[in-house]
């Protein structure tokens, strides 16, 4: 019988659940954490802080769940990256958080090898991912230590290892998507050649041991958060698709084991290694999903996201937003990207700039599945979805609206971490397979699109239309 704890380290918070056998969650904790956004696109984040929660939401869960936990997994925000001393431990660096959009210069000197860095990693030049954050930290804050990304730098808190995982180092930019392995030219061209880097372990290896959460546990079942997601609503064969709605919107679909270079703009990664197989998918982005609702919390439209749905207008009445209010991600790919909201009159209330935020949200999700449909060579049959904003009626129905098809709602807020569990479970029976690892689970709703095709092809090209404008 294995007994998980099963760690999140998200955004906005740090997340523990401690799983049972049988998939039970016996205790939940959460610690919230807040990313601090600077101008100029800078977002960093406290490492000690964040260290805090996991120590503060893991010991939390277990002595509440009052069970002993046999292995300890963690699940990552995947590019936000730090520099540490590896003697001691110590953060020499803010983390620099995913959203941070202040290597753009370090990827604009590279465009000229930008076609040859995506036909390596499969990932599009970008200050989204790790390397160029990392490049950024060594040319402007310091040159000590190590610079690596969030998991490497918690893991050695926890076990005194320095390790990362596939599906992690395979966000970096610096990493062959095919092999899965450190990419020495990559590194090269980031100025990284010379770094120390963390060993890669597949998702299912055991790192270590901690005492951190009481007692001796196995460290082990590793992955990147959206990742995770994907493993837990059992995304486990070619073509099925999952939407993450949390501070930003993660749409991944499973690509089997051939790692499928997009040609419409969006990224190709490492889903997990499991059972000596490497697992790949292909995912898109959209950069404000939750931290838009936060920005409508903030012009006081609505108290909380829990209002959206009583607060939104039936009818947008014409209004379009377009919210990238941190840039667009793919299939654009414009970092200089801001905010729009375009078809406003003296008739516009924020009941319909509430409507429009949503349904623009639900618009640059669709649009990722066009793309991914396009690399997939067929449409995207239904989509899952989990996260807090899956709450939003309004949301989840515009997304149904706009892609096509149904919307299968996790029944959990705890995706993430159950994925993370399953691994988790394997790497401590390594007999079982990923299948068998997941816990059953069915839609606790499912939303099917009421939209006329007609009105979503209108809509949809009046969207892109300005969303095309911006970039």
């Amino acid at each position: 019988m294995t007994t998980v704890l099963a760690i999140d380290q998200g955004t906005s918070g740090t997340k523990a659940v401690v799983v049972d056998e049988s998939g039970e969650i016996l205790a939940l904790s959460e610690v919230a954490v807040r990313p601090m956004y600077l101008s100029g696109g800078g977002v960093e984040q406290d490492p000690e802080a964040l260290l805090d929660s996991v120590l503060r939401a893991g010991r939390t869960a277990v002595a509440e769940a009052g069970a002993e936990v046999d292995i300890v997994t963690l699940a990552n925000q995947g590019e936000t990256v730090l520099a540490w001393d590896p003697d001691t431990g110590a953060a020499l660096s803010p983390m620099i958080v995913w959203q941070d959009r202040r290597a753009e210069s370090v990827c604009a000197e590279l465009r000229d090898h930008a076609g040859d860095i995506t036909r390596r990693t499969g990932l599009v030049l970008d200050p989204y991912f790790s390397a160029p954050k990392q490049a950024w930290i060594r040319r402007t804050l310091t040159r000590e230590g190590v610079v690596t990304t969030s998991d490497s730098w918690l893991l050695h808190r926890l076990t005194g290892e320095f390790v990362t995982d596939a599906s992690t180092a395979s966000r970096s930019l610096a990493v062959d998507l095919d092999s899965a392995a450190w990419d020495p030219e990559l590194l090269d061209l980031f100025g990284l050649a010379d770094e120390r880097l963390p060993r890669i372990l597949a998702s299912d290896d055991v790192t270590g041991t901690t005492t951190a959460f009481g007692g001796t546990a196995a460290v082990g079942g590793l992955i990147v958060d959206q990742q995770a997601a994907l493993v837990a609503q059992r995304c486990l064969q070619p073509g099925e698709a999952k939407c993450t709605f949390g501070t930003g919107a993660f749409l991944l679909a499973n690509t089997g084991t051939e790692a499928v270079r997009s040609t419409a703009g969006l990224s190709s990664s490492v889903a997990w290694q499991q059972g000596g197989q490497t697992s790949y998918c292909l995912d898109g982005q959209v950069y404000t999903a939750a931290s838009a609702v936060r920005w409508l919390e903030k012009l006081t439209f609505i108290d909380t996201a829990a209002d959206l749905d009583r607060v939104a207008a039936d009818d947008a009445d014409g209004v379009l937003c377009v919210p990238a209010l941190a840039g667009l991600a793919a299939p654009w790919w414009r970092p200089d990207a801001t905010a729009t909201f375009t078809g406003m009159t003296l008739s516009t209330g924020s009941e319909h700039l509430v409507r429009a935020v949503l349904e623009g949200i639900a618009a640059q999700v669709a649009e990722l599945a066009r793309a991914m449909s396009a690399d997939l060579g067929s449409p995207l049959q239904r989509l899952r979805v989990d996260g807090g904003l899956t709450r939003s009626r309004g949301l989840m129905q515009a997304v149904a609206d706009l892609m096509r098809v149904p919307v299968d709602v996790y029944p959990s807020q705890h995706a993430t971490p159950l994925g993370a569990a399953a691994l988790a479970r394997c790497a401590a029976d390594p007999s079982l397979t990923l299948d068998e690892a997941i816990v059953p689970w069915s839609p606790s709703q499912t939303y099917e699109p009421q939209w006329s095709d007609d009105r979503a092809a209108e809509f949809s090209g009046r969207w892109r239309a300005v969303a095309e404008s911006l970039s």
